[in-house]
């Protein structure tokens, strides 16, 4: 390709990119139910958005990056400590228990409606798992359920996204070590020298970021690009040392630096903001390079395959998942058809951008609405309890409440207080602790 071709290549994969996200965001649908058209439209057009063609051989490198990066902002959003104990016993159910009927029966539908080999089968099967950053949160904006129930489908499809990430990295370790070795034993050796390597690294790219964010008084400008330096760095380095390793090792950093006590996760705003975008031209690049004469022949079987996987499996998780809880019988139904799954939150925080507005989610959540005493309510509540983390209750009764009045709200505040006093700690409005 000629420099003009590259540059007009370029520009154009990134404003169509943008165009169709914020053409999203208008229509309050998922973005990828637009990147991906769009991308196999401009790819039939013109090969200049081809990124086989613009990137040649460094194509397949940077996606794996930019998939790394990826990963590690999917670690960040699971921070167990905001799992309250009610909502906990449903999500764990629904990932427990749809993860591997997911991953069964779409391997078997891969196999079965697209004649893919076995191996190839189960890794389309568990990447099916967590079907990628699409559709859940614009549906619970658009549908607006009770609030435990779009708690509940957040919480899984955040959830969701590392897990069956590091299942399909597994998965494909195991496919790559059978391919590559001619003995069982020679295969597990290599299978566990690569989770060895991505263990390793994400243990080593977490200590590195502990100490460039705790120990190195960073100013605040640039700690968002430290982060995504370190992890690209991380994941780099596992690729050279073991191919593909670096993933796994992107992953851990990222919940590693979630769940640990006293690491905070500063400069969010940028690095989703830079998910945002990384994952629009992924999808987008991804979909360039499909030509109708390939698409053609796989059309229905897909189609089949995304039938399986909306019409049967997800109605049997959510419905085994949800059997003894206190969900409605609605409510239930309406789990079941929450699939494929995924997490977007780019058009809420456009809208908020507009407005001059940060939006600011809790960490702590006291589900007053339910009823509980102020007794239980503080049981649940004092191990999330510590320095920078936002406490949410309510002051009036919503739809979908329990309680007759706010009474154990107001009593809970002394608990509250006197745990915060007990740990060094204090209680400032929001404004204050933003900061």
């Amino acid at each position: 390709m000629t420099i003009s071709q590259i540059l007009a290549g370029a520009a154009l994969a990134l404003v169509l990119t943008v165009g169709c996200q914020v053409l999203a965001s208008r229509l309050r649908i998922p973005a990828i139910f637009v990147l991906l058209p769009a991308g196999f439209a401009a790819g039939a057009l013109t090969s200049d958005v081809n990124p086989q063609l613009l990137l040649e051989r460094a194509f397949d490198p940077l996606i794996t990056l930019a998939v790394a990066t990826v990963l590690y902002t999917a670690g960040l959003r699971v921070r167990l400590s905001r799992l309250t104990s009610h909502t906990r016993r449903i999500v764990l159910r629904l990932v427990l228990i749809g993860a591997p009927v997911t991953l069964v029966l779409g391997a078997v539908a891969a196999a079965l409606l697209l004649g893919m080999p076995r191996g190839i089968a189960v890794l389309t099967g568990a990447i099916l798992v967590a079907s990628g950053p699409s559709v859940v949160r614009p549906l619970l904006a658009f549908v607006r359920p009770a609030e435990r129930l779009r708690h509940v489908l957040a919480w899984e499809a955040a959830l969701l996204t590392p897990v069956g990430a590091l299942l399909a990295v597994v998965v494909f370790y195991g496919v790559l070590a059978a391919a590559d070795s001619a003995s069982f034993g020679a295969a597990a050796g290599q299978f566990v020298l690569s989770i060895a390597v991505g263990v390793a690294g994400g243990i080593a790219g977490t200590a590195v970021l502990w100490a460039a964010l705790r120990k190195a008084a960073l100013p605040r400008s640039l700690v968002a690009s430290v982060q995504l330096a370190i992890v690209v760095g991380i994941a780099a380095a596992c690729d050279v040392l073991r191919a593909d390793t670096g993933l796994l090792a992107a992953l851990i950093v990222g919940l590693a630096q979630a769940n640990l006590h006293g690491f905070r996760v500063p400069g969010r705003r940028f690095l989703e903001t830079l998910l945002d975008l990384i994952l629009g031209l992924l999808l987008l690049s991804v979909a360039a390079t499909v030509t109708p004469a390939s698409l053609g022949p796989l059309l229905l079987p897909a189609l089949g395959v995304v039938a399986v996987l909306v019409l049967v499996a997800r109605p049997l998780v959510a419905l085994a998942a949800t059997h003894g809880t206190d969900l409605t019988r609605r409510e239930r139904a309406f789990a079941g058809w929450m699939a494929p799954r995924g997490v977007v939150t780019a058009a809420t925080r456009r809208v908020a951008d507009a407005f001059g507005l940060e939006v600011v989610g809790w960490d702590v959540d006291s589900e007053d609405w339910r009823g509980d005493t102020a007794v239980e309510m503080h049981g649940r509540m004092a191990d999330g309890m510590r320095a920078g983390a936002v406490v949410l209750m309510h002051d009036g009764l919503g739809p979908g409440a329990r309680r007759l009045d706010c009474g154990q709200t107001v009593e809970l505040i002394p608990r509250l207080l006197e745990t915060l006093h007990e740990r060094g700690l204090k209680a400032v409005a929001l404004a204050e602790l933003a900061e």
